[in-house]
């Protein structure tokens, strides 16, 4: 009983935010940048363009805030949200139930001439029937005033995750490693798959930065089942053996060598690295940069 009460207030507390944002009257004062703001997804955390650009500094808002029980918190999300321009994104926002009702408002919030850019996000669908295959956005993204999507195929500007701009990239790392492998945060629940491969050298995402770009470095070659440890190894040249779990792992510009925990090290032989991906994404995310910010008036 107590489960359904909590259920039932979070859908109202939910239907009351949205409801009143959309009520109200929607200026572009300034600019918000709404992203996952998740300290136990090192991913999330840095995925977002205001840690990077100095015209964005400290104006970061978290997309869960809207379901918060908190009065001061869903308060401070109707404000943000109704007097700024938006910047959204990056990270797997799209056609992904825990974000839909969030990309449908601000898809609604462009019939009233309010100002919004969509940066670096994509898709991620967890039913296993849609992976590599490609499926529509849960959004019309031509609504929106700029579109940069970090997925290659699909329809907006091609914009990879913006975390490659962190200098954390320009470090020189050795490789004394042949394989490491980097779990995904959920995947650490799983006793027996942690047990079978306790050999290995391991890391997660929900370390900080520094350690898991550091694992990174020093390995040869990387088995993950993290977007953002995929995204982040290819960009230190590292072959990688990517571990599906949702949707998002298939439209990289650049492809990873796909498997599972039960045939890596079969499929490790076939991996492959690629040169000039840092350099290519900053590039791209500068002129998207400019770009947003003309349009935004920053």
């Amino acid at each position: 009983m107590k489960n359904i009460l909590s259920s039932l207030k979070r859908k109202h507390i939910k239907s009351r935010t949205l409801k009143t944002i959309l009520n109200n009257e929607q200026k572009n004062n300034s600019v918000v940048n709404l992203h996952r703001i998740d300290k136990n997804n090192v991913g999330d955390f840095y995925c977002a363009p205001h840690l990077y650009f100095d015209v964005l500094k400290d104006k970061a808002l978290d997309i869960f805030d809207y379901k918060v029980d908190d009065r001061n918190v869903t308060n401070n999300f109707i404000e943000k949200i109704s007097n700024n321009s938006l910047i959204i994104g990056g990270g797997g926002l799209l056609n992904r139930s825990g974000f839909s009702k969030q990309m449908e408002l601000f898809e609604k919030l462009t019939e009233k001439n309010k100002k919004i850019v969509l940066w670096g996000l994509g898709h991620n669908r967890k039913d296993h029937f849609t992976f590599n295959k490609k499926v529509d956005y849960n959004i019309d993204i031509s609504k929106f005033g700029l579109v940069g999507t970090r997925d290659y195929s699909m329809p907006g500007e091609y914009v990879p995750c913006v975390s490659c701009m962190h200098s954390i990239f320009d470090n020189d790392y050795s490789s004394v490693q042949e394989t490491g492998i980097i779990f995904h945060k959920d995947t650490l629940k799983k006793n027996n798959l942690l047990k079978r491969l306790e050999n290995y050298p391991t890391s997660s995402n929900t370390t900080n930065l520094e350690e898991m770009v550091g694992f990174i470095g020093k390995s040869e070659t990387i088995v993950t089942d993290s977007y953002h440890a995929m995204y982040w190894s290819l960009l230190l040249n590292k072959k990688v053996i990517a571990i599906p779990n949702s949707s998002k792992f298939y439209d990289f510009k650049y492809k990873p060598v796909f498997s599972s925990f039960d045939n890596f090290e079969d499929d490790i032989k076939k991996g492959q690295s690629y040169s000039g991906i840092l350099e290519e994404c900053r590039e791209i995310n500068h002129k998207f940069a400019d770009k947003a910010f003309n349009y935004l008036n920053l």
